[in-house]
């Protein structure tokens, strides 16, 4: 048996499948200022008259790190830049003001220019005078050398012996040192109470006599072991939409092609599937106004959902971004979509005479009658909603993998269909899609599709391997890990057998060992280096993945 526990924005909903088969749902309100409360609470009513031996996987899909963040409740961090020379970090929008220090690599690992050692003490003393305890430490290219990041933390280190260092090789080894500060910074700044709150799952299930295997769903739609996920707690940001992606994965046909809206209580999420693949963001994920490096669905969040406020102002209706709460019908403060749905008879959510009370408010103030009012606010509703599809489609154009689809494809994409999840799709979705010229999927169990797509989804995994045979060195950007190679004569066939062998052993050291069977070369390059006519060795590139996706053998 599989166990999917997804906590929305305002439901935490759990699924038990059996086989192919979902047998058991249940769902709790969300308290944001009790997370593993309120999964517990939908865990533990899912269980009630189940054999707890015969749970073979259970997958979490957490807000726990978004709103950590949104919340401004992530620890303070001292930001450690070595940006050698030609960049400015005053220009980066990090969100705070980083304590630069002299030194230099460069594209190849070269130390170009010795680290400031004595700026790196006055660095340690000027954060311990502030009382930090968490320190993120960033040299550009440092993935390619990361002497002059081990030496910085290691001096900060000694002036600091309580405070924690996050060194950037070791969070992320991709290009564009931006992105590399922000991913270390909001890794730093998360990690304790991540792994705090990892710890608290993991007891809780052990006490209920749970002993099967316990994931995480990641960003990418991937999942991770819980206890491997704390090095890496950032990557759970965003598993909400994609918990809806893979839902949608699991619940349609194969290879189909659809615009995925997900409406919740509190948010509308919007994705785009792409031939059965889910179209990912090649920026990597945006937190804040922070862009990183964690791989993430090319996703937009729209603050519009059934528990959305309802305004009037001047003989017009406004729906959201703001949500007071439960709708009207439900015990809530004032009038929602859910109420005007109720009215309309759209969905049997909630007491009818209230919901007539929170539109009679509206219909007053508007002067029309209750039908027209609650139809008023289900049209603002869908217009909203069809706008920011319209809009995302201008941004889904840009994305790589959306033009080669194009190419490959020999068409342009438009919304030919529309599959919708969350609990506000049944009524709703029907409605978007005719505004699109497109057709409505709402599949069975669309309510509950996040927490199936937890589920069923299996591991994700990248490597991206770079090869200097002039150096005779190789750095692999998931982990910042280098290491050595002889002869200058690498060709790509043989760097690739070395990037299977490196994704292996990380995925033996993430506990998914048996994903690298089904990695897949997606990119690889081989650039000769030459000098005085001669060829004096090789640059190689090789990317490895194991792409989101369902377990094998389950389709509903």
């Amino acid at each position: 048996m599989l166990i999917g526990i997804d906590v929305g924005g305002t439901t935490t909903d759990a699924v038990l499948i059996d086989g192919t088969r979902i047998v058991k749902i249940s769902y709790v309100p969300t308290n944001h200022g009790d997370l593993l409360k309120c999964l517990l609470n939908a865990f533990d009513l899912l269980m009630k008259g189940v054999d707890p031996k015969k749970v073979e996987r259970v997958v979490l899909s957490t807000t726990l790190i978004t709103n950590m963040i949104a919340e401004g409740k992530a620890q303070p961090v001292g930001l450690v830049l070595i940006p050698g020379p030609g960049t400015n970090p005053k220009d980066y929008q990090l969100g705070q003001e980083p304590i630069v220090l002299d030194g230099a690599i460069d594209f190849r690992g070269h130390e170009i220019q010795k680290l400031n050692e004595d700026q790196a003490r006055m660095a340690g003393r000027r954060l311990s005078n502030l009382g930090l305890k968490k320190v993120a430490v960033i040299g550009k290219f440092g993935q390619r050398n990361h002497s002059q990041e081990m030496k910085a933390g290691e001096i900060i280190s000694q002036i600091m012996p309580d405070a924690q260092i996050e060194l950037g090789h070791r969070v992320t080894g991709q290009l564009n040192f931006p992105r590399r500060a922000a991913t270390t910074l909001l890794t730093a700044a998360t990690k304790d109470s991540y792994r705090e709150f990892t710890e608290q799952v993991a007891r809780a299930l052990k006490e209920r006599m749970i002993s099967a295997p316990v994931y995480i769903l990641k960003a990418d739609g991937g999942t991770l072991p819980l206890e491997k996920s704390v090095e890496m707690p950032v990557e759970t940001i965003f598993s909400g939409p994609a918990a809806s992606i893979m839902g949608v994965l699991a619940l349609t046909p194969v290879e189909q092609t659809s615009v995925i809206v997900d409406i919740g209580g509190t948010t509308t999420d919007l994705a785009l599937i792409l031939s059965g693949e889910p179209l990912l963001s090649s920026k990597g994920a945006r937190v804040e106004n922070l862009l990183t490096h964690i791989r993430a669905f090319a996703v937009k969040s729209v603050a519009i959902g059934g528990d959305s406020v309802v305004n009037v102002a001047q003989d017009c209706v406004d729906v959201g971004p703001r949500r007071d709460g439960a709708a009207f019908c439900m015990g809530g403060p004032g009038p929602t979509p859910t109420d005007a749905m109720r009215v309309l008879g759209m969905t049997d959510i909630g007491d009818l005479a209230l919901a007539k009370k929170a539109m009679g408010s509206v219909a007053s103030k508007l002067r029309v009658t209750l039908e027209k009012a609650a139809q008023m606010v289900v049209d603002a509703v869908v217009a909203k909603i069809v706008s920011e599809v319209e809009q995302m489609f201008l941004e889904w154009e840009q994305e790589p993998a959306y033009r080669v689809w194009e190419i490959v494809e020999n068409e342009k994409l438009q919304a030919q269909s529309v599959v919708g999840v969350g609990g506000g799709a049944p009524p709703l979705v029907p409605l978007i899609a005719k505004k699109l010229g497109a057709k409505s999927i709402v599949p069975e169990y669309a309510p509950v599709a996040n927490a199936i797509g937890a589920a069923v989804a299996r591991p994700t995994l990248t490597l991206n391997l770079r090869v200097d045979t002039e150096q005779g060195s190789y750095s692999v950007a998931e982990e910042g890990l280098t290491g050595k190679v002889t002869g200058r004569n690498m060709n790509l066939e043989q760097a690739e057998a070395l990037a299977r062998k490196l994704l292996a052993e990380r995925a033996e050291r993430l506990g998914i060992g048996e994903q690298a069977k089904e990695a897949e070369v997606t990119y690889s390059e081989i650039f000769n280096m030459v000098r005085g006519w001669s060829t004096v060795g090789r640059l190689l590139d090789v990317r490895l993945e194991v792409p989101a996706g369902i377990l094998e053998g389950w389709r509903s």
